[in-house]
């Protein structure tokens, strides 16, 4: 039969792993939401590369129709330049001409830029290739696997509910009563600390040597000096102590 000490650590580990399983599942919304943002932003970094060569090919586009125009316009003015009847008229087709070379010119260095700028584009997506082809299968199973762990710590929150009030309903009143006190006043719910290092693992406070004997040969219920909680020392620390 099981000691009210071990009955007392069993409790707290059992507790300690609730508190842990709560937050988990308090937390999923929020949890969830910044795993679907996380890959939403992937996909929006996407999306604003491929608007981006899609814009440079519009432009591009937009730049040779353009030039189609100007370059219409500058058969006109050759025709103006050789049907010119007089000084003035040749000057202005001369003029004319002049100006709408320049602008075509000037539109092709433009239209170079929006080509190089696609090509950058088109060389970004075929590096990120992978990662576009497989981002929203790999968005599916990063969410249904976060789906089973929210499920199973759901599961396992209920059975160790269970095991607490099973654990908890043979504690004597009084001692019942001490560790749902030292839980509740502890923010971290510590209510029953191991000792480590010869201290108290929930205050640091170092054990007097007859203490730390007192809690290796005695199955009663000793309290830490500095913090009151109710200490133990596991048998593999016990153990190794003596090994030593």
């Amino acid at each position: 039969m099981k000691s009210e000490l071990e009955k007392l650590i069993e409790l707290q580990k059992t507790d300690t792993n609730i508190r842990r399983l709560k937050k988990s599942i308090e937390s999923a919304e929020q949890r969830r939401a910044s795993l679907e943002q996380e890959f939403e932003q992937h996909a929006s970094s996407i999306r604003e590369i491929q608007a981006k060569g899609d814009a440079a090919k519009e432009a591009r586009a937009d730049l040779e129709k353009q030039i189609a125009e100007n370059k219409t316009y500058i058969e006109r003015a050759d025709r103006n330049l050789k049907n010119a009847q007089n000084q003035k008229e040749y000057e202005t087709a001369m003029r004319e001409t002049d100006a709408l070379q320049k602008q075509v010119s000037a539109l092709e260095t433009q239209v170079l830029e929006k080509m190089t700028e696609t090509e950058e584009v088109e060389k970004v997506l075929e590096e990120r290739a992978d990662e576009i082809n497989s981002l929203e299968s790999d968005r599916d199973a990063a969410l249904t696997d976060f789906d089973k762990e929210l499920t199973a710590n759901r599961e396992e929150l209920e059975a160790a509910t269970a095991k607490r009030h099973e654990v908890f309903i043979t504690l004597p009143p009084r001692i019942a009563s001490i560790y749902n006190r030292l839980a509740q006043r502890s923010r971290d719910g510590i209510a029953v600390a191991e000792v480590v290092n010869s201290s108290c693992s929930a205050c640091f406070m170092k054990l007097r040597p007859q203490m730390q004997v007192e809690l290796k040969t005695s199955d009663q219920i000793i309290t830490c000096e500095s913090c009151t909680r109710i200490l133990y020392i596991s048998p593999e620390s016990s153990a190794a102590s003596q090994e030593a």
